[in-house]
């Protein structure tokens, strides 16, 4: 099973849907359906943005990242840069709300968010938009897609399941073994939607031999999810491996297991930055992981918001856009949200030691 189909594959598929232009040859301007013309868009600068880049919490580097492509996407355009804020801690799965609530009254036009407070983000977003603010979500998006004018999706959500399937397999051998989750927060709706989508892979023939045995939640914080690695030990004597779909959670699962002597029992292996699982790839504790480029996130996610909230781009269906640096995009209805709207960056690149180095 080759693993390095996520990227090349994927960059294939983005590559072909560039040259294709879109889903329908025949749409047009006059269109009745709500797409947009195939016409792409290259979205000028010199409009004024006043924005809130608002991430799930702050300390994460993966959100740092995002902000540095958000800030490098809003020099380029001649643009404010936008507000980097958010809760302390990814425990407290409510502190988006205020951010998002008195986004008007300080003047913001636009909020990027990484959902960390699942529906209960909604009344924050009502607020919000009923003032005139454009809501982006990107990394998590707001369960309903209500209010959202679109959610900037790292992948297609379905594939991130299928990749840990494949990951797990890939490490456990085709004679499988158990294996646990050690994911975020309860309610951030991307972990949660990444977390239904393996489950559905694992209904797959090919996965028969893998078992799931338990799923604990480490908030995206090092020390909670250092312990909760160890539980997981002391709480399953025949775990083979632990699987987190969290940056935080697999760099803290890979520490503790190499803390404690326990890489050759346990393996570690999930969503991960390769400046912080290296030496756990080095040792043989993470033989394999994967993820996206959190910038080029930051990035797209600025120019997406900006190309809607200065009225350059239309949020629906069909709409093509060019975002700088990283190329041609098309917005798309979300197969996972009745109603919503996504623009998907891809593509995932699994590491391992063939490929670490040149991280």
């Amino acid at each position: 099973m080759d693993l390095r189909k996520w990227g090349v594959g994927l960059v294939a598929v983005a590559l072909v849907a560039t040259a294709c232009g879109g889903d329908d040859d025949d749409t047009d301007a006059g269109s009745s359906d709500g797409q947009a013309t195939e016409d792409v868009v290259t979205i000028e600068g010199g409009e004024e943005m006043n924005s809130l880049l608002l991430p799930k919490c702050t300390g994460i580097a993966v959100f740092d990242q995002a902000n540095e492509g958000a800030q490098e996407a809003a020099e380029e355009l001649g643009a404010e840069s936008p507000e980097f804020q958010a809760p302390a801690s990814c425990e407290d799965s409510t502190g988006q709300l205020e951010y998002l609530t008195n986004a008007a009254q300080q003047g913001r036009n636009a909020v990027m968010i990484g959902n960390n407070a699942g529906e209960q983000i909604q009344s924050a977003v009502d607020t919000a938009t009923s003032a005139g603010v454009t809501v982006v979500s990107w990394d998590s998006p707001i369960p309903s897609g209500e209010g959202e004018s679109l959610f900037v999706s790292q992948v297609n959500f379905e594939e991130t399941g299928e990749v840990m399937a494949d990951m797990a397999l890939e490490i456990l051998g085709e004679d499988g073994g158990t294996f646990a989750l050690l994911s975020a927060s309860p309610d951030a709706s991307n972990q949660n939607a990444w977390i239904a989508d393996l489950e559905a892979a694992l209904e797959e023939p090919e996965y028969a031999n893998l078992e799931l045995v338990d799923t604990v939640y480490g908030n995206d914080d090092a020390d909670t999810s250092y312990d909760q690695a160890l539980s997981l030990v002391d709480s399953h004597s025949d775990l083979d491996l632990i699987m987190a779909p969290t940056t935080v959670g697999i760099a803290a699962a890979a520490k503790a297991m190499s803390d404690e002597g326990l890489c050759d029992q346990v393996k570690v292996s999930g969503l991960g930055l390769p400046e912080e699982m290296r030496a756990y790839v080095d040792n043989g504790c993470s033989p394999q992981f994967a993820l996206w480029s959190f910038p080029d996130l930051g990035y797209l996610t600025y120019y997406a918001t900006y190309g809607i909230a200065t009225g350059q781009i239309e949020a629906v269906a069909g709409q093509q856009f060019e975002a700088g640096r990283l190329g041609e995009f098309t917005i798309e209805e979300d197969p996972d949200r009745d109603g919503a709207l996504r623009v998907i960056q891809g593509p995932f690149t699994v590491y391992d030691e063939s490929n670490i180095g040149e991280s």
